[in-house]
């Protein structure tokens, strides 16, 4: 497999809970059912509706951010990540603080969460001991929704520029990272513009030597709206990209030193960070305020 150079990362979530398979807690979701990965298309205006029907996948939560303009998500499915990253244990050297302000995540009443990241005066302090210069928000469904197995997929319209680092991802509901594990659904820096990447951290390949690979659009990723999913099973996991395969992982390509952790009930995690080690910081070209566009995210269990 491919190793992507990519920064550590010290998340730490020590949340217990029960044992279960593709399990929506805390309300929200629905009952209808979802077509297969490569039926899916991307397509430049909204998606509101509920996915067809099919034999393969049945929808058992999502979030179609139906709400009206200037609603915060709802807290049924989803709790703030709050601070400035390192300064929390889990950063990168970040440059956002990140908020529960409407400001930075909220409903835009057509369908859409608004992730935005701008300059804005904040408590602090960052990483660095000053103010942090941006705020932001990082939203999680610890404790709400987990899935340990099925497929989890979001519709996204990324933000473009220098220093920009949306990302779809998921941690283990127990744990101390990176024995946790963590699948990244799909990160975007800016300084790539024609590529996504799909990695996965566990004990023995996590922060730089995870294992990952990206994913060349050939062309800007931000020009439109994408489809982000994963398929999880035992012993496997498959990423896609508008129903495109192009990474696959099982406990054969980790290293011989390292642990599979997958076997496990993860969370969902949606955020918009600005600079690290990654991405660097942004510059005079950066646009800003940057807006991360979340259509929907679906969890399915397979049938």
């Amino acid at each position: 497999m491919n190793t992507m150079t990519l920064p550590p990362r010290p998340w730490r979530h020590l949340l217990p809970v029960a044992a279960f398979v593709l399990t929506a807690c805390g309300g929200g979701g629905g009952s209808a059912t979802a077509a297969t990965p490569t039926a899916q298309t991307p397509a430049p205006a909204p998606a509101a509706s509920a996915p067809a029907p099919s034999n393969t996948w049945t929808l058992v939560w999502s979030d179609e951010f139906n709400g009206a303009a200037g609603t915060v998500p709802d807290a049924k499915n989803w709790n703030y990540d709050l601070g400035n990253a390192e300064n929390s244990g889990w950063g990168n050297h970040e440059l956002e603080y990140y908020t529960s302000n409407p400001r930075n995540a909220q409903l835009d009443g057509n369908g859409m969460l608004v992730i935005t990241a701008e300059k804005a005066t904040n408590p602090g302090p960052c990483w660095n001991g000053s103010q942090c210069p941006y705020t932001s928000a990082r939203i999680q469904t610890s404790g709400k929704v987990n899935f340990t197995y099925g497929k989890v997929e979001a519709r996204m319209k990324l933000p473009a520029g220098k220093g920009i680092w949306p990302a779809f991802w998921s941690l283990g509901q127990t744990g101390q990272w990176p024995a946790s594990g963590e699948i990244d659904v799909m990160e975007y820096v800016g300084q790539t513009p024609n590529t996504t990447y799909g990695t996965a951290h566990g004990t023995g390949y996590s922060g730089a030597q995870g294992i990952g690979k990206p994913y060349d659009f050939g062309k800007p990723v931000a020009d439109d709206f994408h489809t982000y999913t994963i398929v999880k099973r035992p012993n496997e996991i498959i990423w896609y990209v508008d129903g495109v395969q192009y990474h696959r992982l099982t406990p054969a390509d980790i290293p011989a030193s390292g642990t599979w952790v997958f076997e496990k009930p993860f969370f969902v995690i949606l955020n918009l960070a600005i600079g690290g080690d990654w991405p660097g910081s942004p510059d005079a070209t950066t646009p800003l305020p940057a807006q991360m566009l979340v259509d929907w995210v679906r969890i399915y269990k397979e049938n």
